[in-house]
């Protein structure tokens, strides 16, 4: 009985050393297979050069940490000190600027790890070169957002038009690429003269093109057209301006339809401005009354209507005060008299003509003052009468 445990006890042992000895193999194998692929190849050169990367690494974490601290309390105490200001314009650079911040504390914390490593002197000059270009890529778009904002805010709060937008923009941009050829050592001469002799061509295939293009930047840069005014042209289009982009004029009729207008037409068009130089327009009310009526007695109603209306009747103001004129006067079959009072704003006129004549109306009943119908008188000679 012995015996037959020694033998189990060793052919046991004997399995589990074999055991052993095999998953130690099996984990050489799967060691030599991982070190040949490219992740592999990573892992041992960062067993064999872990002392020479540390101090990088080390410095582009500090860098990171010192970056997140200042943007938390920098930008707080900017929020801060933004939000206690009138102007708009500070919260806007704040924000403009808190969210590329990172991206700059990146690039710097990866400038100090190339430069504190045992990078080749090429290799360096070549990574400082290539973190300042995209440093300046970034700051070419904070800018152009930037531009796009202070000229909303120049126009005194009205929308700007998507063709200044662009322009703006195209001009930061283009100022940008400049000055990122000549971080690289290109000159940029060669590149304008080229671009202007092409540019004569460009704008002789292109004369309409140019023509709106230009127009529009007329229009814009005037300042009498304005985005959201009402407007009318010589040729019979009106409504509200959504948009000048570089080719034409979107306007919003009050039927809620999209008229689309060349700038150049625009720019050569005789306009009228429902907004400027102020909202608020003149309104007048034609009324008619029978010759056996008292001018003074219609104008008391007129003007008592006008001012209880001007208290409900939304868009309808109070002052200028409401007034009446005994115009045009004397008409075939009746007095004529127009009132005129002023509204906020040139869509309101249609609702305050149309309470302000069913005020009259009900009111010249209860006063008895009689709206006349047209009439005419005709005289017959008798031809006969004279032979």
């Amino acid at each position: 009985m012995l015996t037959v445990l020694i033998q189990r006890l060793t052919a046991d042992g004997w399995f589990a050393i074999r055991t052993a000895f095999a998953r130690i193999r099996w984990i050489k194998e799967g060691v030599k297979r991982r070190y040949n692929t490219p992740m592999g190849s990573t892992i041992r050169f960062v067993e064999q050069h872990w002392d020479t990367l540390l101090l990088p690494l080390s410095v582009m974490a500090v860098t990171l940490l010192t970056g997140l601290v200042v943007r938390n309390v920098v930008f707080r105490t900017l929020r801060r000190w933004a939000a206690g200001t009138k102007s708009k314009l500070d919260d806007i650079v704040v924000e403009a600027l808190r969210s590329p911040f990172m991206i700059w504390v990146l690039m710097l914390a990866l400038h100090f790890g190339a430069q504190t490593s045992r990078l080749p002197v090429p290799a360096q000059n070549t990574t400082a070169q290539f973190l300042l270009i995209l440093f300046i890529i970034s700051m070419t778009l904070v800018f152009s957002r930037l531009a796009r904002v202070l000229i909303q805010l120049s126009a005194g709060g009205l929308s700007s038009t998507s063709l200044t937008g662009n322009v703006v923009r195209i001009v930061v941009v283009l100022l940008g690429v400049m000055i990122v050829l000549n971080t690289l050592g290109i000159s940029i001469l060669p590149i304008l003269t080229a671009l202007g002799v092409g540019g004569i061509a460009i704008a002789l295939a292109l004369q309409d093109t140019l023509s709106n293009l230009f127009g529009g930047f007329s229009v814009s840069m005037a300042g009498q057209v304005r985005i959201g005014d009402y407007i009318k042209l010589d040729s019979g289009e009106e409504g509200y301006i959504t948009d000048i982009s570089w080719r034409s004029t979107s306007i919003r009729s009050l039927q809620n339809n999209a008229v689309i207008i060349p700038n150049a037409k625009l720019a050569k068009a005789t306009i009228t401005n429902y907004n400027l130089p102020e909202q608020s327009m003149a309104v007048s009310v034609a009324v008619s009354v029978s010759y056996d009526c008292d001018p003074q007695a219609v104008e008391n109603v007129l003007l008592d209507e006008a001012r209880k209306a001007a208290e409900q009747v939304p868009g309808l103001l109070s002052a200028p005060a409401p007034i009446v004129r005994f115009m045009p006067g004397f008409g075939p079959s009746s007095l004529d008299l127009t009132l005129i009072c002023h509204v906020r704003k040139f869509e309101d006129q249609y609702l305050v003509q149309h309470e302000l004549r069913k005020r009259i109306f009900r009111r010249f009943r209860e006063a008895q003052i009689e709206i006349p119908f047209p009439t005419r008188t005709i005289y017959m000679h008798d031809e006969s009468s004279k032979t």
